[in-house]
């Protein structure tokens, strides 16, 4: 079976952290609590903005408490406006793994606008989940040619959500 090639213009490339700002500042990516210090190298840090635990109303101050072997949801308190030609992975934070912390997340789609709602599952002893502390990266994928049709135009179930939506 032969491989495909594409030509490099084609292939998926990862933002950097210099084109992540370029596309900040001409709000076509975060137009609501962006983080210059939430920057990495090749992606951002999104900012825990409320905590729901098991679906209870969500803590927007101070810090959620989530026992042992709970589910818990975060919004981001920053505003995503995702174009036609890029998505996002989320990945955890190490830091939220090495205490246990086991994540569901998927991919942002092309044309998702909103916050998120991450969600996730607190395996071994009880933490503390900061409002303002950052919780998860987001690596922007460049498409190889913009989506025919946006979030928005497929289900846009959460289009343009703001705070924990479930």
């Amino acid at each position: 079976m032969a491989a495909i090639c594409l030509s490099s213009e084609l292939k998926d490339m990862i933002l950097s952290d210099g084109q992540i700002l370029e596309l900040v500042e001409k709000e076509q990516l975060i137009s609501e609590g962006f983080h210059k210090d939430n920057l990495t190298p090749n992606g951002y840090d999104v900012t825990i903005k409320e905590v729901s635990v098991l679906g209870w109303r969500p803590e927007s101050h101070g810090t959620a408490v989530i026992p042992k072997k709970t589910w818990f949801a975060i919004s981001t308190e920053e505003y995503f406006r995702f174009p036609s030609y890029l998505v996002g992975e989320i990945w955890i934070r190490t830091t939220w793994a090495r205490n246990g912390v086991v994540p569901s997340f998927g991919m942002i789609d092309a044309g998702f606008e909103g916050n998120l709602t991450l969600s996730a599952y607190n395996t071994c002893k009880e933490i503390e989940v900061p409002i303002g502390e950052t919780f998860a990266q987001i690596v922007f994928h460049r498409l190889s040619r913009d989506a025919d049709k946006k979030y928005s135009e497929r289900s846009g179930n959460y289009q343009g959500q703001r705070g924990v939506k479930l």
